[in-house]
C-alpha cells in the first residue's frame, strides 16, 4: 500500500504533462510527431498520404500558432492567423523549408482540397446551429453594411491613391477593386482576364498586379479583425460574441419553436451532420459543372432553406454544432499552413511591399470595417460583427474567410462572410469591369 502512493503521483504527474497542449496536440504526441517526421525527412521516406499529411499540417499549424501567442500585444492583432498564414509561404520562398516537406504538404493540400471541406463543414454547422428567425434577418440586413462599406472604401481608397501620386485609375482599378473582389479565383482571375480582354494585352503582367493589392488587403483585414476582437474584449456592449443582429428583448439564441425539442446527439449524429455537409456541397459542385454558378453560394443558400423550413432534425443539427466546434479548433491552423506552403505566393507579397500601396490598401480596407461597424447600429447588428464580416470581403476568398475569422475568433460568421466575399467580390468585378470598359 505504501508503494502504491508515489507509483500514483507519478502517474498524475505524467498526466499533467500529457495534457499540455500545443494546440490540439498533446505535448507528448507533438514531440513524437516531430521526432518521425524528421527521421521521415532525412531518410527520404515522406509520404504525402492522409495520415502523414494530416501530421505535417496539423505539427507546422499549430506550431506557428503557439510561436504567435508568445508575443506580447501582437497576440491581440491576429498574429496567430497572420504567422500560420504567411510564415510558411515565406520558408518555403527563401527554402527555409525542407524540400520534401514542401513537396508532401503541397501534393497533400491540392489532392485532398481539404479547404473546401473546411468551408463546407464550417458553414453548414454554423447555419444549423443558428436560430432561424435571426439567421434570416442578418441574412438581409449583411448587405446594407457591405455595400455602403463599398462604395465608401472605393472613394477613399481613390482618393488616398491619387493624393499620394498615383494615378485615379489605377489607384481604383489596380489597388482598390482587386481587394473587394473576392479573392484569387473569382475576383484576380477574372478581373485581370477582363482588363486584359478590354486593353488587348497580355493578362499575366495584370494578374500579377491585381493579385498583390489583394495580398496587402488581406493582410490588412487580418489586422483589422484581430484589433475588432479585442475591442470586443474591452467593450463588450459592442459585440455580440460571434452573433451578427441583435436580439429584442433577451437572448434568444434559442427559438421559441424549439423549446422542448431535444439537441442531444450521438456519434452517429455528428456522421449524418457530415455526410449532410458533404451532400449540400456536392450539390453545389454540380451546380457549377451545369449552370457554373458558384459552388460555396449554392451551398450557403441550401443550408439555409434548410435550416429556415427546419428540414433537418434537432438531433442531426445538434451533430451539426459538435463538427462545427470540432473543425474550427482542430482544423483551422493546419488548414492555413497547408494553404501557405501550396498556395499563397510570398514573392507576390513582397513585390506589393511599397509604401504607396500599403497606405492606399490599408485605407481602403479601413473605410471599409469602419464604415460596417458604424452603419450597423442603424440596421440592428452588432458593431463588431459587423465590422468583421465587412472586413472578409477584402479577403483572400475562401482562404482569407478562414484567416480573417480565426483572427477575429468568431468563426461562427463564415456564412456572412461567404455572402461578402463570394457575391460582394462577384458584384464588385462585374461593376468594375463595366466601368473600366466604360473609361478606357
Amino acid at each position: 500500500m505504501e508503494s502504491a502512493v508515489p507509483v500514483r503521483g507519478l502517474k498524475e504527474r505524467w498526466w499533467r504533462v500529457f495534457d499540455m497542449r500545443i494546440g490540439a496536440l498533446p505535448l507528448p504526441v507533438y514531440l513524437v510527431l516531430i521526432a518521425v517526421l524528421a527521421l521521415m525527412t532525412a531518410h527520404g521516406k515522406l509520404a504525402a498520404d492522409l495520415p502523414t499529411g494530416i501530421a505535417l499540417v496539423a505539427v507546422g499549424g499549430f506550431t506557428c500558432a503557439e510561436l504567435a501567442k508568445r508575443i506580447p500585444w501582437i497576440r491581440h492583432i491576429g498574429a496567430t492567423s497572420i504567422f500560420a498564414a504567411f510564415i510558411p509561404s515565406m520558408l518555403v520562398y527563401y527554402k527555409l523549408m525542407p524540400e520534401p516537406i514542401t513537396k508532401a504538404v503541397t501534393t497533400f493540400t491540392k489532392q485532398s482540397n481539404f479547404l473546401y471541406l473546411f468551408i463546407a463543414a464550417i458553414i453548414v454547422g454554423s447555419v444549423l446551429s443558428m436560430d432561424r428567425q435571426m439567421l434570416v434577418k442578418g441574412f438581409v440586413r449583411i448587405f446594407i453594411p457591405v455595400m455602403s462599406g463599398s462604395i465608401a472604401a472605393a472613394c477613399v481608397g481613390t482618393g488616398v491613391g491619387v493624393l499620394l501620386g498615383l494615378d485615379a485609375k489605377h489607384a481604383l482599378f489596380m489597388v482598390v477593386v482587386p481587394i473587394m473582389a473576392g479573392g484569387v479565383g473569382e475576383g484576380a482571375l477574372p478581373l485581370s482576364a477582363g482588363y486584359a480582354q478590354i486593353l488587348g494585352v497580355e493578362q499575366g503582367p495584370l494578374f500579377a498586379q491585381v493579385l498583390s493589392a489583394v495580398m496587402l488587403g488581406n493582410i490588412a483585414a487580418i489586422c483589422c479583425a484581430g484589433l475588432l476582437n479585442y475591442l470586443g474584449t474591452r467593450r463588450p456592449r459592442l459585440t455580440g460574441n460571434g452573433r451578427l443582429t441583435i436580439a429584442q428583448g433577451h437572448d434568444d439564441d434559442v427559438a421559441s419553436e424549439s423549446k422542448g425539442q431535444s439537441f442531444e446527439f450521438d456519434v452517429s449524429s455528428v456522421a449524418a451532420a457530415g455526410a449532410t455537409a458533404i451532400a449540400l456541397y456536392l450539390l453545389g459542385v454540380l451546380s457549377h459543372q451545369y449552370f457554373d454558378w458558384p459552388a460555396p453560394v449554392v451551398m450557403l443558400v441550401l443550408v439555409v432553406g434548410a435550416q429556415f423550413f427546419q428540414i433537418v432534425s434537432p438531433r442531426v443539427r445538434g451533430g451539426a454544432r459538435f463538427m462545427y466546434g470540432f473543425f474550427s479548433t482542430a482544423v483551422t491552423y493546419p488548414l492555413m499552413f497547408a494553404i501557405s506552403v501550396a498556395m499563397t505566393p510570398w514573392g507576390e507579397i513582397v513585390t506589393a511591399f511599397h509604401w504607396v500601396n500599403i497606405v492606399t490598401a490599408v485605407s481602403t480596407v479601413l473605410t471599409l470595417v469602419l464604415t460596417g461597424f458604424f452603419v450597423a447600429r442603424w440596421t440592428g447588428m452588432y458593431p463588431v460583427e459587423a465590422a468583421i464580416v465587412n472586413a472578409t470581403h477584402s479577403g483572400l476568398g475562401g482562404t482569407g474567410d478562414v484567416a480573417i475569422l480565426t483572427a477575429a475568433n468568431r468563426m461562427e460568421l463564415m456564412p456572412f462572410a461567404q455572402i461578402a466575399t463570394r457575391i460582394g467580390g462577384a458584384v464588385t468585378v462585374m461593376v468594375a469591369l463595366g466601368v473600366f470598359a466604360y473609361w478606357r
